[in-house]
């Protein structure tokens, strides 16, 4: 489960980064952002023996 929060988060950034070079829906992207900065936190919350 925990590498797939860091699947997802990482999926999340490169939608982010592209969407803003790109200038297209700019709330959507940084809501992207968000949602990926949430999921890595949560996954250091649930195991910070890794970090």
């Amino acid at each position: 489960m925990r590498s797939l929060l860091y699947i997802i988060a990482v999926i999340l950034i490169i939608g982010w980064a592209i969407g803003v070079f790109a200038y297209a829906a700019s709330g959507l992207i940084h809501a992207l952002l968000v949602i990926a900065i949430i999921s890595l936190l949560i996954g250091v919350i649930r195991n910070p023996s890794t970090v």
